[in-house]
């Protein structure tokens, strides 16, 4: 007879702490089901199930029977729940434009003047270096050769060619100056 009564007219008041008892036992496994369809998250459905319980104790909403207390209560962890399903979507759509996004810099007129000034500078060094260092230097990063096809250009070895392509690029650095050179992100 008693749950008959609190079906029909007997008003509860959230905020009571024995109404709200009444109310949290006949709704919450209800509204952690409905909210669970919704998110298909366990941990967010039960989330979101006691918030909407919280909800209407915080605003001390007093029901006129319980039916009403269910009713309110389907309608809260329903928008609850969109707007969580919403709230995730919007998230992972940030999420994947940070982690897709063109991560190229615009560039801007001081980047190019350090950067026609460090090619500048690489240039004069390039004329520095003896006729060797600059043959294979040429050809590995201008005409993007590989070792092995520099060595026959030059009619050296593949591994003369290394030694050589590294003591080039160690005597332009010395001639440079490692800060000086503009490397763009």
């Amino acid at each position: 007879m008693e749950d008959n009564q609190l079906e029909m007219g007997v008003s509860l008041n959230a905020a009571n702490p024995v109404d709200f008892r009444k109310i949290y036992d006949a709704c919450m496994q209800m509204l952690f089901k409905i909210s669970f369809k919704i998110v298909n998250d366990e941990e967010a459905a039960e989330d979101l199930a006691h918030d909407s319980l919280i909800k209407a104790n915080e605003k001390g909403l007093v029901f006129p029977s319980l039916n009403d207390a269910k009713y309110w209560l389907i309608r809260v962890v329903k928008n609850a729940s969109l707007n969580y399903i919403k709230r995730k979507d919007r998230e992972r759509k940030a999420y994947e434009k940070v982690l897709y996004e063109d991560h190229r810099k615009n560039e801007t007129g001081e980047s190019d003047l350090l950067k026609q000034e460090s090619m500048e500078k690489a240039r004069e060094a390039l004329k520095k270096l003896p006729s060797k260092f600059q043959e294979v230097l040429i050809l590995r990063e201008y005409s993007d050769m590989n070792y092995k096809e520099i060595g026959k250009v030059l009619g050296i070895s593949e591994g003369n060619v290394k030694v050589r392509i590294f003591r080039a690029r160690e005597q332009m650095l010395k001639l440079i100056g490692e800060d000086n050179v503009f490397l763009p992100e």
